[in-house]
Formats: structure tokens, sequence, C-alpha cells
């Protein structure tokens, strides 16, 4: 029987046939009547790409932006606010994605955060893999490793979360938030430096590749990822960290970017652009 997989509201995105083959009666997200976006991040930016979002994230990202104002992660809808999902089968989205592809060569994993479901991610990848012969992307923030999961991924896209993520006091009462469950384990949680290491290990001893994607907001950023991070883990390149500015639309990318691009140049980093934000705003499923 085919494991089921719990995702996002949008699911497999952007599509423009059901799983059947079918037409949809309306155009996806993008407004363009083709199945597909571009990613917008790291390495493979602008590369056309399909999306499959699984629901629910181990962690709470609030970041506090420059001019003292909060930013929730960016896909609510994906982790803390989970109440509208999809529970397809792995065979149902092989479907989705099949009828959709078209001349597509690359899907991306995201989240959320897919390895919560370590055993349904196993499953979709090695048959992602083995029937549609995809480049596949997994969009993970690196506090969970798992071999499995991670044999049939071609890219490892890893966004550590810094401290400017964490959920404090002041940030829970600014939100009228109590410091219940996820919003408790988040320091904890976020900080796993062995299973980034084992991302790692696994790039260098096969062909496969990955980015350290760090969210930019602050100045002491910085000496956070090289001290904290980099100082910490073994067999990276400069080219594999990305610098990616904190924002959720273009009021807030306008706060971070002239930070971002200072400390990638400083560093001999890569900076990586949100090109979703710019071409489509902040709204879900392009």
């Amino acid at each position: 029987m085919s494991t089921k997989i719990v995702l996002a509201n949008e699911g497999v995105f952007p599509i423009t046939r059901d799983v059947n083959g079918a037409a949809l009666s309306q155009l996806p997200a993008t407004a363009i009547p083709v199945a597909g976006t571009i990613q917008g991040e790291g390495k493979l930016a602008g590369v056309p790409s399909l999306f499959i979002r699984f629901s629910s994230c181990n962690l709470r990202c609030i970041w506090q932006l420059p001019d003292g104002s909060y930013s929730r992660c960016d896909t609510p809808y994906a982790s803390f606010d989970t109440q509208q999902v999809l529970q397809l089968t792995v065979a149902e989205v092989i479907k989705l994605v099949k009828e959709n592809l078209g001349s597509i060569r690359h899907v991306v994993i995201t989240g959320g955060e897919p390895l919560m479901q370590k055993d349904a991610l196993a499953e979709l990848a090695y048959e992602l893999k083995n029937e549609l012969y995809v480049h596949l992307t997994i969009e993970t923030n690196g506090s969970m490793f798992n071999i499995q999961a991670a044999e049939n991924i071609d890219l490892f896209s890893i966004s550590p979360k810094l401290a400017n993520s964490e959920p404090n006091p002041e940030k829970l009462k600014a939100l009228g938030l109590q410091p219940s469950g996820p919003l408790s384990y988040h320091t904890q949680r976020r900080y796993n430096i062995k299973a980034l290491q084992s991302y790692i290990d696994i790039c260098n001893e096969s062909n496969k590749e990955m980015q350290l994607k760090f969210v930019i907001g602050k100045p002491e950023d910085e000496q956070e990822i090289i001290n904290d991070f980099l100082n910490q883990l073994t067999g990276w390149q400069p080219s594999d960290i990305m610098l990616m500015p904190l924002g959720a639309n273009e009021a807030e990318l306008r706060q971070t970017t002239p930070l971002t691009l200072e400390m990638a140049i400083r560093n001999g980093w890569r900076f990586t652009p949100r090109v979703h934000i710019d071409i489509f705003g902040s709204k879900p499923g392009v």
C-alpha cells in the first residue's frame, strides 16, 4: 500500500491538470497557463521546477527586522497554521507530478519540514527518481537527517535557523502568543551540527550537492554563522554558503538586502535573491 503524505493545502504546485490528467478549471496561482514555476532561491534560482509542499514543521521562527518589527515564517499554512491540509498517497503525488511535468526536469520537495515525515519522504523521493528520473531538491531546516530519505536527493537546500529566529518572550508578548508546544522547543531544536555534518558528508561521498542558506536580518548574524556553524563543520566550500535577506515582502527585503549583500561580498559567500517575491509578491502557490 502506498504511504500517505500530509501536504500543505497547495500540495503539488503550480499545476494545470488533476491526478487523472484532466485540465483544471482555473489557472494556477502564477496566472501562467502552463504547469510549473521557477526555483526562486539558491544555486538553482531561475530553473523551471514543480514543487511538493509537505505540511508541519518542528520549528516556529519569529524573526526581528532591523526596524524592530517582527516577521514570522513566510509559509504559515505549512508550519504553524496547518489547519488546511491534503492527504495524498505517494502514488497520487507521483501521478500529479507526471501529469504536470511536461519539459520540467526539476522537482523541489519543501515544507514545512519534510523530514518530519521521513518514511513518506523516503518513499516519495525513491519513486520520483526511479519512475520519473527527475532532479530532486529538498528544502530543509537541517535540524534532522535521515539516510533513507537522503539517498535519492540531488541537492540539499539547508536553511539552518540563527538565533534571530528564536521566539523569545519579547516576541511572544508582542504577538500575543503563549510559550507552549513547538514555540518552547524551537531554541533547542534549531541547532543540530551533527545533522548538518551528515548532509555535508553525504555530498562529499557521492554525486550530490548542498547549500547552507542563512536568512540574514542583523549584523551579528555574520559572526554567528562563522563561530557557531562554519567553524564547527568540515568539508564545505565558500560557494556552498548562501546568504538570503530576511523578509516576506518587498518592504521587508529593502531593510535587509544591503546588509546581506555586504556580508556576502566581504566573506566570499553567495548572495541569493528571493525571486518569487520579486515577481509574485508574498502569495502562496507560485
